[in-house]
């Protein structure tokens, strides 16, 4: 039987008061529940609104400034520039399914390592960190191939819905909608009438 929700508290002074301990727990003991897999959910004491995202993100942001950072300003760049655009739902998915891929591919290592160094591996963090590094140059292999691929799927993927966007509006007499009549291909100038003629 799963066990209920974890409900934390966040009031206005800033503090999170734990409802299963009955006291009240840092960034450090949420970030303790998410590694232990606790479910649990962060609400506002007040309105009850969901805080837990907002929390979660307090924790990577302490622990990208912690000295050991994950992600890179390109990649928080990148990430950035997906919001708003028209493809941000589909890319959150993207990368949520290549996040549960690597989880995946962890877990094969790890019963890997158990079959080397036997039933618990993680006791000895030095045998996992020595396995890991062992592994380190297939798996980095693995994982650009498997990126690759992937990339390479979501680009296509997104020229396949351009292509038939304009192929469903191309008919239509959208203002400059690239397909349309009269519109120009794309990359074309405009030759209406202003500029110098010479």
């Amino acid at each position: 039987m799963s066990q209920p929700t974890r409900i934390i508290k966040k009031y206005p002074n800033r503090r999170l008061y734990d409802t299963e301990t009955s006291s009240y727990i840092t960034l450090q003991d949420v970030k303790k529940l998410v590694l232990g897999q606790v479910d649990f959910r962060v609400e506002d004491a007040k309105s009850k609104d969901d805080l837990t995202r907002s929390i979660l993100l307090q924790i990577i942001l302490e622990e990208e400034t912690a000295g050991s950072p994950m992600f890179s300003s390109d990649m928080l760049s990148q990430i950035i520039r997906f919001y708003g655009n028209a493809m941000q739902g589909m890319m959150g998915t993207y990368l949520e399914k290549n996040i549960h891929t690597f989880v995946d591919m962890q877990k094969r290592l790890q019963d890997q390592s158990r079959q080397i160094y036997g039933q618990n591996p993680m006791i000895n963090s030095d045998a996992w960190g020595e396995f890991v590094k062992m592994q380190g140059p297939a798996l980095q292999g693995f994982m650009s191939r498997y990126l690759e691929q992937s990339a390479n799927a979501f680009m296509e993927m997104q020229q396949q819905l351009q292509s038939q966007t304009r192929n469903m509006f191309g008919g239509f007499q959208f203002p400059g909608f690239p397909g349309a009549p009269g519109a120009k291909p794309a990359g074309e100038p405009d030759k209406g009438g202003g500029g110098d003629k010479g």
